[in-house]
């Protein structure tokens, strides 16, 4: 193969690699929008025209990437799921948990690690309430497919708490479907706390909960005296800051994604302080006109930063990423 096919390969690659991340950043910023919409409107009124509208994109782009409204919300459901495992169950399974007060030391290892658990769970809630509300109240409302996916997620929950058995004397076992009655009512709790208005306009921190929940929990398989002590632990203190799993760094954006903007992201973090024609030769824009248009959009979204002189002093711009920029390209680049 001559050195004109393989460039023409590479660019063909290149082109079908840069279509791809432009997709996915389009199919991530409709998931973002589901949720928003969600928690505005529930899903009753959650329609594509308005999730479309949230995201910046049109109906032909939404029904290029998902089959129905179920199946975006299947989507978004999952992702949710996937970043908000991570967090909890590194909790569960973290040595060295806090006995509770009056225990010892040796404190039951698993009341330890389904605290750990929850806690962390409840301060994800507490930073991301859309996310709360779509996974405990609005999945409950969908089809049949987001219906199995949450059966499943509830089922490990249940798997988890019924660990609890190993903890039990002989002659105190608590009854067959006692998991399930401990995550449906904790889950209930949870849904009446995030579909009620607060009365004082200040919404309840789940992460309060944390005590009366963790007694629910335990009363079946530890008994009274171990759901006193839960009621008696301190209130866990709020998370300093936000873990950060659940932002995108394409949320709000000001500007829409096409493949050639991402091919002209992808030139200026390749290319540090690149000129308009650096640019336009390796994004494959022939239209100076086009280049400067596009640098510009990108410079008022926040994702560029001209380094040089430019046209006032009769230099040459010099681009480069911002912090958000590399955030977006990283996003894009798959990283």
């Amino acid at each position: 193969m001559g050195a004109p096919a393989k460039m023409h390969v590479a660019e063909a690659h290149s082109a079908e690699r840069q279509g791809g991340h432009v997709e996915e950043m389009q199919r991530r910023r409709m998931l973002l929008a589901l949720v928003e919409v969600l928690a505005e409107h529930g899903l009753e009124n959650a329609s594509i025209g308005r999730i479309c509208k949230r995201a910046g994109v049109s109906r032909r782009t939404f029904y290029e990437i998902f089959d129905d409204r179920d199946e975006c919300l299947l989507a978004a459901f999952d992702a949710a799921v996937d970043r908000l495992a991570a967090p909890v169950l590194a909790a569960y399974r973290a040595p060295g948990a806090t006995p509770a007060k009056g225990g010892s030391p040796k404190a039951p290892a698993w009341r330890e690690r389904i605290r750990a658990a929850l806690t962390a769970l409840l301060e994800q809630f507490d930073a991301e309430p859309d996310v709360a509300c779509m996974c405990v109240v609005e999945t409950l409302k969908a089809g049949p497919s987001v219906a199995e996916r949450r059966a499943s997620v509830l089922a490990a929950l249940v798997a988890a708490v019924e660990q609890g058995r190993d903890e039990v004397r002989r002659g105190n076992e608590p009854p067959p479907l006692a998991g399930q009655g401990v995550v449906g009512g904790a889950l209930s709790v949870i849904h009446t706390h995030l579909a009620q208005a607060p009365a004082n306009g200040r919404p309840q921190r789940l992460s309060e909960l944390t005590g009366a929940l963790m007694a629910m929990i335990v009363h079946p398989y530890l008994g009274s005296a171990a759901a006193r002590q839960e009621l008696e632990r301190p209130v866990p203190k709020p998370a300093s800051g936000s873990n950060g799993a659940l932002k995108d760094p394409f949320k709000d954006l000001s500007i829409r994604f096409t493949y050639r903007t991402a091919r002209v992201l992808t030139t200026i973090a390749a290319h540090t302080g690149a000129s308009n024609r650096l640019v336009a030769d390796t994004a494959g824009i022939a239209d100076e006109g086009q280049t400067s248009r596009l640098l510009a959009r990108l410079l008022r979204a926040g994702l560029i930063e001209n380094r040089g002189a430019g046209r006032e002093k009769g230099e040459a711009n010099a681009w480069a990423l911002t912090e958000r920029g590399e955030a977006v390209q990283a996003a894009l680049a798959g990283r």
